[in-house]
């Protein structure tokens, strides 16, 4: 039996469980909404198994939106409109300035580093729910993360292909070539 004290305890340890899963919800939508962009534009830019990697990736975020809507929704955490309109502006900002200013082989690796990140937090979101006890909010975390893990795996093993394809890997976008050759 609790304690008046212990129980107070335990009810505001959940409460700062709840709070940081909202927090997790809001970077989660930005995560999965630059997952749903970002892998393509990569695929459009350089093709072959590049390209088949990262629209895998694509495919599987757009999938599993509509499950990931609801999973906010019944452990509630908000099915973060600020957090996909973040997501929007971060990927249209990167899509206008950063992949245009890179080569590709770079701006490869920064769309993986971003999957990673993805991967990371749906890690610290099923600990938060195996805390806090929200069974169902783990389980999805899980099928999501066996699903995802793998694809993610592919994007980085795909990486190998810059390595027969150097020219490439070292391809500056075409506004910056003429820049490049007078710097």
């Amino acid at each position: 039996m609790q304690t008046n004290g212990s129980q107070e305890k335990f009810e505001e340890k959940l409460e700062h469980q709840h709070s940081l899963l909202k927090s997790l919800f809001r970077e989660l939508f930005q995560t999965e909404r630059s997952a749903m962009k970002h892998p393509r534009r990569e695929a459009a830019r350089l093709g072959g198994p590049p390209a088949q990697a990262m629209t895998a990736v694509a495919d599987h975020a757009k999938g599993i939106f509509a499950e990931l809507c609801a999973v906010a929704r019944a452990s509630d955490a908000p099915v973060s409109r600020p957090g996909m309109v973040l997501g929007s502006f971060l990927s249209i900002a990167r899509h206008l300035v950063l992949d245009r200013a890179v080569e590709a082989e770079r701006s490869y690796r920064a769309t993986l580093l971003g999957m990673r990140h993805g991967v990371d937090l749906v890690k610290l979101i099923r600990k938060v729910a195996d805390a806090s006890g929200k069974v169902e909010l783990a389980g999805f975390c899980t099928r999501w993360l066996d699903e995802r893990e793998p694809l993610v795996d592919r994007v980085e093993s795909a990486m190998g292909w810059f390595a027969e394809h150097p020219q490439r890997a070292a391809e500056t976008p075409r506004f910056l070539r003429g820049r490049r050759a007078h710097a």
